[in-house]
């Protein structure tokens, strides 16, 4: 097959780290090729380079043949290669229609914009791929999934032959994964050359055709993926033997930590998102919470932590009433919170590393001297966080917004089980991360379980949920339909609970909370 593109040595150095070395790549046309590797790897400043996002130190690039400079992601555009990043860059207050022709407005007269042929024009590209959706509708008011596929519209309008997806399935549920796995075959189809930046094995064998794989910069090996399989690709990628599988011993089950009674709040719309959730966790256990997204998932966290009122209920902690309270106060009541958006919610990230580390524990000795901080004290806690939880970083002075997305979610979590909380609250711990940063993060979490601390689970992966949990909660519309032991608990009833359904004959929609 013909290379559409051909990265020869391609070197990337930013301050104290070389992100690329020497790397090379290929894309072969009608092909979805893979590009695997931990955080941190460089596999999205390659995709950065190829996209005129950065100018690499050396190296060359070559599409369909022949060799081009891209300076910028209009040279990339006019190439044909079309980028979808991490975290969207959508403009949320606009529509799907005024999103997808901006920067290349269709005119009615010289100064106004025809936005009949702007929404014509989405349709019609919608219709093509089989995605369902509205031009008219507001992207603040479509799912993550839907988010997505308008992104890549946006960069099939713009005449991509080549797309890169970097971490597509990253914030996606089961069944949008299954769906976007049709959409890239579609793609192909089309005669589309798509490049997939992941590190999640599953889709890696069910997608692709190629995977190339990177480690700490370096280019290690291009293999055909019916060659290989999920155990090898992992080893390629850390460099060592990886277990999959999470080893837990069988809880010992303490006090109740947390009791959630009738709990009641509204979602950002002021339309009901919890309908009464019951449930307890006790200390030693891990409680995980599955469901599809948009159930209610954020809005119990969020009610749980305080970041949002409950119009009705009651959460205790440890016998005492905290419904109402301030996170400050919640935090020292004794909570860690791991948030389910890590750059929104868990990092300030133009702060350093120094800085975050201490996030919501600045106010305490020995950090805080009253008016002052404790700089010396920091900096031993920081630096005790970066060995002991594998943070990767030139040092801790570099803002957190340098870190890879693995290594931002280390230093969360690490900073929140630091904080020696009586409960904490895990929210999507793993989302986007490689499968070395899984294996470490999923050992942390059973370790706090077996240290007598109540874990909190809430999770879009049903894997996660099942191999992490001892009982699994399933929230379906802001109720708590069913709560199963581990070992009761498959896919197939998941599914069903997960969906709506009941495994209760002579139910319709069980709603049992025992």
């Amino acid at each position: 097959m013909a290379n559409v593109v051909e990265m020869k040595g391609i070197t990337k150095v930013f301050p104290g780290t070389v992100a690329n070395d020497n790397v090379d790549f290929t894309l072969e046309k009608g092909e979805i090729h893979v590009l695997l590797g931990e955080n941190g790897a460089g596999k999205t400043t390659l995709m950065n380079v190829l996209y005129g996002l950065y100018q690499p130190e050396a190296g060359e690039i070559y599409i369909n043949d022949k060799k081009v400079e891209i300076k910028s992601p209009k040279d990339a555009i006019s190439l044909g290669i079309g980028m979808v990043h991490q975290h969207f860059m959508l403009i949320h207050n606009f529509t799907i229609a005024e999103n997808m022709v901006l920067g290349q407005e269709p005119k009615k007269r010289a100064l106004s914009i025809d936005m009949e042929k702007a929404k014509k024009d989405t349709k019609e590209l919608a219709d093509k791929y089989g995605f369902n959706i509205d031009p008219d509708s507001v992207i603040d008011d479509i799912t993550v999934g839907q988010q997505q596929k308008v992104e890549i519209l946006k960069a099939l309008y713009r005449g991509a032959e080549i797309l890169i997806l970097d971490e597509p399935t990253a914030v996606l549920t089961p069944q949008e994964i299954q769906d976007f796995g049709i959409i890239l075959k579609n793609l192909v189809k089309e005669g589309k050359s798509i490049i997939l930046i992941t590190h999640k094995l599953k889709e890696v064998m069910s997608m692709s055709d190629r995977v190339t794989i990177i480690r700490r910069g370096k280019y290690i090996d291009t293999v055909k993926t019916k060659d290989t399989d999920i155990d090898g690709l992992a080893e390629m990628m850390v460099g060592r033997k990886v277990n999959l599988i999470v080893e837990k011993n069988k809880p010992k089950i303490g006090d109740v930590i947390l009791k959630v009674e009738n709990l009641k709040a509204l979602d950002h719309r002021g339309l009901p998102a919890l309908r009464g959730i019951n449930f307890e966790l006790k200390a030693g256990e891990i409680l995980g919470i599955a469901g599809v997204d948009g159930n209610g998932q954020t809005e119990l966290i969020e009610t749980i932590v305080g970041l949002r009122k409950a119009t009705e209920g009651k959460v205790y902690l440890k016998g005492e009433d905290i419904t109402g309270k301030t996170t400050r106060e919640i935090t020292d009541a004794g909570v860690g919170h791991i948030p389910e958006d890590r750059q929104k919610r868990g990092l300030v990230l133009k702060y350093s590393l120094l800085e975050n580390s201490i996030l919501g524990i600045h106010h305490r000795a020995p950090y805080s001297k009253g008016i002052m901080m404790n700089y010396g004290k920091i900096r031993e806690h920081v630096n005790n966080l970066i060995k002991n939880f594998d943070i990767r970083t030139p040092n801790e002075d570099v803002n957190a917004s340098a870190l890879s997305g693995g290594n931002q979610q280390k230093l969360i979590v690490a900073r929140e089980i630091e904080k020696d909380p009586d409960m904490i609250i895990a929210a999507q711990p793993t989302r986007g991360l490689d499968v070395g940063a899984i294996e470490y993060i999923h050992k942390r979490l059973v370790a706090e379980r077996d240290n007598g601390r109540a874990v909190l689970l809430v999770s879009l992966e049903l894997d996660e949920v099942m191999a992490l949990s001892d009982r699994i909660a399933v929230i379906y519309d802001g109720e708590i339909v069913d709560i199963l032991d581990v070992k009761d608990a498959t896919e197939q009833k998941l599914g069903i609970l997960m969906a709506g359904g009941t495994l209760h004959k002579g139910e319709k929609g069980g709603k049992n909370n025992e």
